[in-house]
């Protein structure tokens, strides 16, 4: 069984969860694809896609010795790295065109398309991870059942 203790890949994972989650809990109504399309016009969304969110958390890090607050443990330089390598992902995977979110056919366009796929299997992969630590409370949207 995995640890509770969130590793920091998981964080930006965590919040996108969190924030697509408050979405479908203020529009009962939306599916969970409308809740995750309503956050790709998210402030927390351009703060993900843009890089900031992720430079923000490894400079805090590296400001503090690379020391978690939380736990008081040193985060390895591996975890830096790896923070790195997401950012550099999130900034690809999430690249947005307001302009041009749906063709006239009202079919995603395919860099839209890419963006949605990649917020649906971060909110995956947080419920599998709070599946695989026995922490189903912390599931709302249910994507994995």
């Amino acid at each position: 069984m995995l640890s509770k203790e969130k590793p920091y890949v998981l964080l930006a994972a965590e919040l996108i969860y969190l924030k697509v989650s408050e979405i479908k809990k203020k529009n009962p109504e939306f599916s969970n694809i409308n809740a995750i399309e309503a956050f790709i016009s998210s402030e927390t969304y351009k703060e993900i896609s843009s890089g900031k969110f992720h430079e923000k958390l490894i400079l805090n890090l590296e400001n503090n010795n690379l020391i978690d607050k939380k736990t008081n443990k040193k985060v390895p330089e591996e975890t830096i790295r790896l923070l790195q390598i997401q950012k550099d992902l999130m900034i690809k995977q999430l690249i947005k065109f307001p302009d041009l979110y749906y063709a006239k056919s009202h079919f995603p366009l395919e860099i839209s398309q890419r963006a949605f796929d990649h917020l649906w299997r971060m909110c995956e992969s947080y419920e599998l991870w709070c599946k695989e630590t026995k922490q189903k409370e912390l599931i709302f949207l249910e994507i994995i059942d």
